[in-house]
């Protein structure tokens, strides 16, 4: 029987190479000869969960897709650095304006993925963001040494501390609060856990799906102290609202209403921070991927940025 991975077009095949100082694990896929368009992942997650019935219809369309693994995270290089401040410490410290101590800031994993680009002979591309990546997306743009043909923000913010907090049980969800351990079972019941704050209520993803997913990137690789280092790049970088405002790509901006994670004015804010931005709040979607809207989601995506390549 067919998987959702049985496509033609998909047969990646996991690559590796130094781009700013840093290994970073790659896949490529779909037509060599098509429009690049780069995937940058959120916090913690590895390139293999975009989902295949998101990356379909782009491939269909012709791009040719790069995703990777951000540095500390599934195959690419993982840093070692021992953080003085307490992750709760450190987050309140931030929300008035101090600075905090990081192993690598936002911007650094901007030049990773850069430097990717350039390794690869690219010069321009379409470049796709969400939630974290689309922090990292709007920093990319702002690279004079890539051409940015459009600019696709999923789910993500400016980053300012003055923006909405997530809701307290999304916070502690996602610093693995109410489960301990690292095997594979403990590992699943955080991530549903987790999963189960931030799923969208108005299009529910089946659950087992969930479960093989998280799963299956356990399997692949375990970096819980990856996600702790992440964290503290995106508090210690504060907010990119200047950036915002030098981006002059084509930005399209989806965020969904139900939000609890990076809450739906941050899109707003956004959209008033990036000329001529379209935004589009979806009713019903949290901050995940959910597999009822992948198509809707893809079809916005490929739309925008054919629009922009024939302006």
């Amino acid at each position: 029987m067919p998987t959702p991975y049985s496509h033609p077009f998909y047969r990646p095949e996991e690559k590796f190479l130094t781009a700013n100082g840093i290994e970073l694990c790659y896949e490529e896929m779909g037509d060599p000869s098509g429009e690049p368009l780069l995937m940058i992942m959120g916090l913690g997650t590895q390139m293999t969960a975009w989902p295949p019935e998101l990356l379909e219809p782009m491939l269909e369309e012709g791009y040719r897709i790069i995703r990777f693994d951000n540095r500390d995270i599934g195959k690419s290089e993982e840093l070692d650095f021992h953080m003085k401040v307490p992750a709760p410490i450190a987050y309140l410290r931030t929300k008035i304006g101090l600075e905090i101590d990081a192993p690598y800031l936002l911007h650094d994993m901007a030049a990773d993925a850069v430097a990717l680009l350039k390794a690869l002979d690219i010069t321009e591309a379409h470049v796709l963001g969400i939630s974290m990546g689309g922090m990292i997306a709007q920093l990319v743009e702002n690279h004079a040494d890539i051409s940015v043909k459009s600019l696709s923000l999923l789910m993500t913010s400016n980053n300012h501390p003055k923006l909405p907090s997530p809701d307290l049980n999304t916070l502690w969800r996602i610093n693995g609060g109410g489960v301990r351990g690292h095997d594979q079972k403990s590992a699943l019941k955080r991530g549903i856990a987790f999963w189960e704050t931030v799923k969208s209520p108005g299009f529910p993803t089946p659950r087992d799906r969930v479960l093989q997913r998280i799963a299956r990137d356990f399997q692949r690789s375990y970096r819980p102290m990856g996600v702790v280092r992440q964290m503290r790049a995106i508090m210690a970088t504060g907010s990119i609202e200047d950036y915002s405002r030098n981006i002059q790509s084509p930005s399209l901006i989806l965020h969904g209403s139900a939000d609890p994670l990076v809450k739906p004015k941050a899109a707003h804010w956004l959209k008033d921070n990036i000329p001529h931005a379209v935004l589009d709040i979806i009713p019903g979607w949290g901050h995940d991927l959910p597999l009822p809207l992948l198509s809707k989601l893809a079809h916005k995506i490929t739309s925008h940025m054919k629009h922009s390549s024939q302006s």
